[in-house]
């Protein structure tokens, strides 16, 4: 493989096809798989995994905003793609990109109604609030909301679905299941009302691992499990990550005792040592809470935890008595350590880390 020269987050899209394939095990033949690929893939390269998942045959996308999925039709996706927290501002060009809407409440449901006033049959989606009371209809709304359907065909429900809160947390589990009855019930209502049938589902990456013998119904979504996590160590085994953040070494310091490394004199020497100035900092993801020693980078097998305060554009790590020099790789997660070890050392999950790398980083994509 070609030498690292400059910071860059490879993506694996063999790696992506293994944890699809993985997750495809856990479900029916016959149900649907929907790939969130939403923050630009999860911070990877949404351009280039969104059209690998697309020739892999998954049957549905969803983005988080609008602009997400004019992006992805610019790309050359053509399956649907549901926009998980669509604006008004924006149901025009939802319309104009044949994007499918989540209708989440009675003020998004009767705007996107008069925007779609010109329409036959447009799929719309209609979320649910199950207990995660973040987006979505109270169950006591469904006979209001079924108004709105049974004279309006400018619209159809594509699908009923709602957001599992705790599917990762078995200590939860009489949770989930109540929030997996509360949908049930919803579902019902619509189903002996309408005389078509929405396609239903709640099942999310962890959902998929712990649920899929009570609550697969007609499709599935994932999104972290795409790239690579399981969110329990029983499961990250199976799956493979897809990126890993890798820079280099711009500079070697051999420092002395009692000088300091780094603004505000963040880390000051007791002994002799030396460090590496590495050219990554807050500004591409890697924020100020890994410093001092908390988060650490690898070189030639060696973990080198990160001395003083993280900077805008450059990071140092300590070195001392690593054989390396300046050119030399650095790891800072991807196979081993993995994101989600490295994002533990400053109490955060992998799903911050990996979606918050700059959009300057550059991207390389390998198969």
């Amino acid at each position: 493989m070609t030498k690292i020269q400059e910071t860059t987050l490879e993506v694996d899209l063999s790696a992506i096809t293994h944890n699809l394939n993985f997750l495809r095990t856990k479900i029916k033949s016959s149900t649907k798989l929907l790939a969130v690929v939403k923050a630009y893939a999860y911070g990877s390269d949404v351009q280039q995994v969104a059209l690998h998942l697309q020739h892999l045959n998954v049957d549905y996308f969803a983005v988080a905003y609008t602009d997400e999925g004019i992006a992805l039709r610019k790309a050359g996706i053509t399956k649907p793609i549901l926009v998980l927290h669509p604006l008004p501002i924006h149901f025009a060009e939802i319309i104009t990109y044949k994007l499918e809407p989540s209708l989440y409440s009675f003020q998004v449901l009767k705007l996107f109604l008069k925007a779609s006033e010109n329409e036959k049959g447009y799929p719309v989606h209609l979320k649910f609030n199950t207990g995660l009371n973040r987006l979505g209809f109270a169950s006591e709304d469904v006979s209001e909301i079924l108004k709105h359907f049974s004279s309006n065909k400018n619209v159809q429900i594509a699908s009923l679905f709602s957001h599992l809160g705790a599917s990762e947390d078995l200590n939860e589990k009489e949770f989930t299941l109540q929030q997996i009855h509360t949908f049930k019930n919803v579902a019902e209502q619509f189903l002996n009302t309408l005389d078509y049938q929405p396609m239903l589902h709640i099942l999310n990456t962890s959902g998929i691992l712990n649920y899929a013998d009570v609550a697969q119904f007609d499709m599935v979504r994932s999104g972290i499990g795409l790239y690579g996590f399981g969110n329990d160590p029983q499961y990250n085994t199976h799956f493979k990550p897809v990126v890993s953040l890798k820079s280099v070494i711009s500079q070697i310091h051999e420092i002395r005792p009692n000088e300091s490394i780094g603004y505000n004199k963040g880390h000051v020497a007791t002994t002799a040592m030396k460090t590496a100035t590495i050219p990554l900092g807050h500004a591409d993801g890697i924020g100020r809470q890994y410093g001092k020693g908390k988060g650490f980078l690898t070189v030639n097998g060696k973990r080198c935890p990160i001395v003083g305060n993280v900077c805008m554009d450059m990071l140092m790590i300590d070195v001392t008595g690593v054989d390396c020099q300046e050119g030399d790789e650095v790891t800072v997660f991807g196979k081993n350590p993995t994101a989600s070890e490295f994002a533990k050392t400053a109490g955060t999950i992998s799903y911050e880390l990996i979606t918050a790398i700059s959009q300057r980083v550059r991207r390389k994509v390998v198969s």
